[in-house]
């Protein structure tokens, strides 16, 4: 006799699928613009069109669930978690910063948004040495 596994482990993994598919389905879009988009002049862009358009996506998205409570958990999972974190993780960023600025906490805005630039460009360079570009 088998075990039945607890049902929210069932509701559990639905969540990954979610999270996964919206992933793989920005991820690839990400890929089409740096496919179809130009870099000019050394500015990187497709990145940066990615950047403003996920910020675009997890605002739409962000004032949807505000505005319509009743959508599901999982269509938010889908939309926020997996396309908006797959196609950029930038919009996270910049979601993140803006509650912090509604919330009035100012200070950490600063020190948030600050440190993650400035450490997100040290590990870029951290990592490039590690690998041995360290021109």
């Amino acid at each position: 006799m088998h075990d039945s596994p607890p049902p929210h482990a069932e509701i559990f993994a639905m969540s990954f699928l979610f999270v996964a598919i919206g992933g793989a389905l920005g991820s690839v879009l990400r890929y089409f613009l740096s496919l179809v988009i130009p870099k000019a002049a050394g500015f990187p862009w497709p990145t940066f069109v990615a950047n403003v358009l996920g910020c675009l996506c997890i605002g739409i998205f962000s004032g949807l669930f505000l505005k319509c409570g009743t959508l599901s958990p999982n269509l938010k999972l889908f939309l926020v978690t997996g396309f908006c974190g797959g196609f950029t993780t930038f919009s996270t960023f910049a979601s993140e910063n803006l509650a912090l600025l509604q919330s009035g906490k100012i200070g950490l805005f600063a020190v948030y948004a600050l440190s993650s630039f400035v450490l997100g460009i040290a590990a870029c360079v951290a990592g490039l040495y590690l690998m041995g570009f360290n021109r």
